[in-house]
């Protein structure tokens, strides 16, 4: 399963918004697909869905994708999209406003960081570059503490199982050294 969402990413220029179309692996927390544009639209939406479904090969069997009821989300060119490509679509109930609460979620984090450009982009580029990198982290360098503590990359490739073995491997040395440190099991 997919979610995704459209943020409002500030320019420089006051009142002038860049927009940040972002698609999440609701198992991996992932960043599967991204792009910035300076309008919001389906069309734009459908491309990138389109381009996300072709880079993490999953045309023979296609995620379920969630999203709010946001007017890009809805229009008829990405739901058309979406039929071409054998996709089921899910929206947020109405007047519920956490049902897309991990994507919401990982905007907190992107607008959160210490790294964030709270002046705003200068240029779509800038904008555009930024993200790119910010994906580059969040994917293989940030350790997500809603997936213990292994990064969303590890786990969209299946590597966490391993990882979280070894981890759980060396606490327990640790505690088999020093018992008197551990008060109960070991966290993993």
């Amino acid at each position: 399963m997919w979610t995704w969402d459209i943020t409002w990413v500030p320019s420089t220029v006051k009142g002038r918004w860049f927009y940040l179309y972002l698609v999440e692996d609701l198992y991996s927390r992932k960043i599967v697909g991204y792009e910035v544009h300076e309008t919001e639209s389906g069309e734009q939406a459908a491309a990138l869905i389109q381009r996300t479904v072709l880079r993490e090969g999953c045309w023979q069997n296609p995620p379920v994708l969630h999203a709010d009821n946001g007017a890009a989300m809805k229009s008829q060119t990405l739901q058309m999209k979406l039929h071409e490509l054998a996709i089921t679509p899910s929206h947020s109930r109405p007047r519920v406003s956490n049902d897309n609460a991990y994507v919401e979620s990982l905007f907190r984090t992107l607008k959160y960081v210490p790294q964030w450009p709270s002046s705003g982009f200068g240029t779509l580029d800038e904008a555009r570059e930024w993200v790119e990198g910010f994906a580059q982290w969040y994917n293989e360098t940030h350790r997500h503490s809603g997936i213990r503590y292994v990064t969303p990359g590890q786990r969209h490739r299946r590597e966490d199982g391993v990882l979280l073995k070894n981890r759980d491997e060396v606490y327990q040395k640790a505690k088999a050294q020093r018992p008197e440190r551990w008060s109960g099991r070991t966290r993993n």
